[in-house]
């Protein structure tokens, strides 16, 4: 399938758009993209497909007023950057308004869109096949998807901006099923040269034969290891919601009572960080902000500004918030703007193993499922567990449990951890698509809530 707007140089849109606004001041952004993906089913690869599109967004600033418009086709470019002026004319001043960012020129600017295609899945696809025929006789079934993303970023203002980016974003979901019950691994990659299905195959079958024995456990608090995916997937969550607007308006786990935010506060052992940073090797993501709306998060006004590595967390202690130039103006605090990575680490050298190996009982999770948010105020998140948990005594996993529902704070249970392992690349289960780029330690955490009995499978 193909996107309207077809193909042809970002830089190219960006300077037509230019050119023609009349407004105070504009942004341009121009995202072009292709992606292609493979799906398979009871060990039988089903469909592949391969997609492209482009968008421009034109972002007029008319006095201390605003008015976006975006298209995904290019056939009325001075229409669209007319409707983004009349927008910004009708519009009262922007809470957030700040003056532009100055221009940055990248080397690469007028370059044109890179792209991928089906055959970065060339290798993969003959794993997947040989593993295919592997389950087959052992009663085995796999299922799982492959994506591959090349997006384009090409951002240009009336400061001089001219900033050009290439995000490659790949992962794989690989889940078997048995009569041992189901579970799940995944794994992200820029290039694929580091993905090994082989391996992520023998996971699948270690875990399938844990499963050969089922314990039914009540709810209740048990002593539980979350390994790094489901690390990511509550610290992502924990990360969407630390504004520092928000927190200083005091309706959020980061607002501290009777005013201002928690920045200062420990929330966590000595020595856990959590950081991100747009150049960190095998994690790489734009290194400049991209807003094609203002928000709690984010401004149109700080389009271009550079990233940088940031610590959000130091030595346990919160030391930073999402702040824009205006929150921070606001609050006083520096401007820390949101960076599209997440790592956590703790100093730990243990491997996920070595920390069953010390467990004497406790849950041994694969992922967490479905999470919702249940308070602001606490962060209290409640989810499903999925694709196997696993009972742990006396340092071996003796047999897969029932699933539960839990209820947990990703920032409450932060003061509860007793072991911090090693920090990997990891891939978020619930949010693999959206937020791919985390690097996380599995986590011994005690009395983590599982609150009721699920019957999901």
């Amino acid at each position: 399938m193909t996107v309207e707007g077809g193909t042809g140089n970002g830089a190219d849109l960006v300077e037509q758009a230019l050119s023609l606004s009349r407004a105070d001041g504009c942004h341009v952004i121009v995202e072009q993209s292709t992606s292609t993906n493979l799906r398979w089913a009871g060990n039988t690869l089903t469909t592949n497909g391969a997609m492209s599109g482009r968008s421009i967004t034109v972002i007029s600033l008319v006095g201390e007023a605003v008015g976006v418009r975006s298209a995904s086709t290019t056939d009325d470019l001075e229409g669209l950057v007319r409707a983004s002026e009349r927008a910004a004319r009708e519009a009262s001043v922007a809470e957030d308004a700040s003056p532009l960012v100055e221009g940055e020129v990248d080397a690469d600017f007028s370059l044109p869109a890179e792209a991928t295609s089906p055959s970065v899945f060339e290798r993969v696809a003959l794993d997947l096949g040989d593993r295919f025929r592997a389950a087959r006789p052992d009663g085995l079934s796999l299922y799982g998807y492959a994506s591959h993303d090349l997006t384009t970023t090409w951002l240009g203002s009336s400061t001089g901006q001219r900033r050009r980016h290439v995000q490659p974003t790949g992962y794989l979901e690989l889940t078997g099923k048995s009569t041992g019950g189901s579970t799940w691994v995944g794994q992200h990659t820029r290039d694929w040269s580091d993905l090994a299905v082989p391996e992520l195959d023998a996971e699948v079958r270690r875990r399938l034969a844990w499963g050969a024995r089922h314990v039914e456990l009540p709810a209740g608090h048990y002593e539980t290891l979350l390994p790094p995916s489901a690390v990511a997937d509550l610290m992502a969550y924990a990360y969407w919601s630390a504004s520092g607007r928000d927190a200083a308006e005091g309706r959020t786990v980061f607002s501290r009572p009777g005013g201002g935010t928690r920045v200062g506060d420990r929330l966590g052992p000595p020595g856990l960080r959590l950081s991100s940073d747009p150049r960190s090797p095998g994690l790489d993501t734009l290194p400049f902000t991209v807003a094609s709306a203002s928000s709690s998060m984010s401004s149109v006004f700080d389009n271009g500004l550079p990233l940088e590595a940031t610590d959000w967390m130091a030595d346990g202690v919160l030391a930073a918030l999402v702040e824009t130039r205006a929150s921070a103006r606001a609050s006083g605090a520096p401007v820390t703007p949101y960076v599209d990575n997440l790592v956590m680490d703790g100093g730990g050298t243990a491997s996920t193993d070595e920390m069953v190996a010390s467990t004497g009982r406790g849950l041994l999770l694969t992922c967490l499922w479905y999470i919702r948010e249940v308070d602001p105020e606490t962060l209290l998140l409640t989810g499903l567990t999925r694709d196997g948990v696993y009972l742990v005594e006396d340092g071996e996993v003796v047999g897969a449990v029932n699933n539960f529902r839990w209820n947990e704070s990703p920032v409450g249970l932060l003061s509860r951890l007793t072991e911090v392992g090693r920090t990997v690349p990891c891939l978020p289960r619930e949010w693999s698509d959206g937020f791919t780029w985390t690097r996380m330690p599995t986590l011994r955490v005690s009395e983590f809530n599982m609150s009721s009995v699920s019957q999901a499978s």
